[in-house]
């Protein structure tokens, strides 16, 4: 059989959907018109402008919680992005969804984030304060939408109509004021801000949380700032997992024990939120996207039990490792490093590369300059950052270029 000339006969659908999913059939479109692909579904295509974006690509090099060249064990950021991507395509299939949509967003949520976590977001945030603000949501939604620049007819990936609201809307709705970037797509693009996602929005921002809330375990473990008995000790989730796994496996120790506790922790998270949303979904009874926006209330999510277990798991994780003193040095390094570029930047702009020059406003624009630094920083990597403040502020017996 000849592959068809038509859109409208390929097989959008292979697997079965819920009449809650989202069809690609029924999307809303692209801001800028653009002729169907013959192959894929425009979730599919989504997904791939995603992973071919130099915005996706740097998430290798961007700090998770440790910084990315301490060791090659600890996820960045795009390891955890590519765990929150396989977890939303299990999830979304379960569930019956559209896993391409699920997968596009999951893949996107992280794209903003500027180098060394969310130390450099905090530190981002409060530099941004006079020009606009600074949020890694909002800044994803930027780059997709106005940064990447790959093709002729526009700037950004052109992406769907849902994949956009996706990003923006993957933990509930927008209430209150709208940052940067939000503000001026809502003016050109509806994206039904009050109202709550997708199901398959909703799938990528629970497994978001599945990820971290696993991973930052392991993390912690194999950097020694705490061990499986001060975990266990504090948190009731992985005391009983400790238990169960133990009597499994009696002999079991070393790495290949932690590696077993927490493989065991992702799926009990898994485990969980496809038996509370089919149990919410089952309650809800939506039959169209719409009854999923109009709602009111999230559809895909832990229940209340396991959402006390992380409860328990967040707060023995805050003084143990987000707050413990190996981190807070690199948290001072990165602070000083970015507040140091900002300035830089802020009072030299010329002194940028001269591609982001370009982008500098004619006239002298504060807070447009802010925003094009901002920029420009937060597409830096844990390594560019360091290398970029070592060019301009590092001592030298004999000053260089370059």
């Amino acid at each position: 059989m000849q592959p068809s000339d038509t859109q409208a006969d390929y097989n959008y659908c292979a697997l079965p959907l819920a009449s809650y999913a989202c069809r690609p059939d029924q999307t809303m479109g692209r801001l800028h018109k653009e002729p169907d692909s013959l192959t894929r579904t425009p979730f599919q295509r989504d997904r791939d402008r995603i992973l071919h974006s130099s915005a996706f690509r740097r998430l290798k090099g961007k700090t998770q919680v440790f910084v990315s060249h301490e060791g090659d064990h600890f996820r960045t950021r795009l390891t955890h992005t590519l765990e929150v991507s396989q977890i939303a395509r299990t999830l979304a299939r379960a569930l019956m969804v559209n896993e391409d949509l699920a997968e596009a967003v999951a893949l996107s949520h992280d794209l903003g984030h500027p180098p060394f976590a969310h130390m450099g977001e905090d530190k981002l945030k409060i530099l941004m304060q006079p020009y606009g603000g600074f949020e890694h949501n909002d800044q994803s939604l930027r780059i997709v939408s106005s940064l990447e620049e790959r093709y002729p007819e526009f700037n950004g990936l052109n992406l769907s109509w849902e994949t956009l609201e996706g990003i923006v809307k993957h933990n509930g709705p927008v209430t209150g004021a709208q940052p940067h970037t939000l503000a001026n797509v809502q003016k050109e693009w509806d994206l039904k801000l009050g109202t709550w996602p997708t199901i398959e929005a909703q799938v990528a921002g629970v497994s978001d949380d599945i990820a971290y809330n696993a991973h930052d375990i392991e993390d912690g473990l194999f950097e020694g700032l705490f061990t499986l008995d001060d975990i266990a000790t504090a948190v009731p989730l992985v005391a009983q997992v400790a238990k169960d796994r133990k009597t499994r496996w009696p002999d079991l120790d070393g790495n290949r024990r932690i590696h077993d506790m927490v493989r065991e922790i992702y799926g009990r998270f898994v485990m969980d939120v496809l038996e509370e949303s089919k149990r919410r979904l089952k309650a809800t009874k939506p039959n169209s996207v719409a009854d999923v926006r109009a709602a009111g209330k999230q559809l895909v999510g832990f229940s209340p039990a396991m959402a006390e277990h992380i409860k328990a798991l967040r707060a023995f994780l805050m003084p143990r490792m987000y707050h413990h003193s190996t981190v807070r040095r690199m948290r001072a390094k990165a602070e000083r490093i970015l507040g140091d570029l900002f300035q830089q930047f802020m009072e030299d702009p010329l002194s940028m590369p001269e591609d982001w020059q370009r982008r500098l406003p004619k006239v002298g624009d504060a807070t447009t300059r802010g925003r094009v630094v901002a920029d420009y920083i937060s597409g830096m990597t844990d390594r560019s950052a360091m290398v970029e403040h070592e060019r301009i502020f590092g001592l030298y017996d004999t000053l260089k270029y370059g």
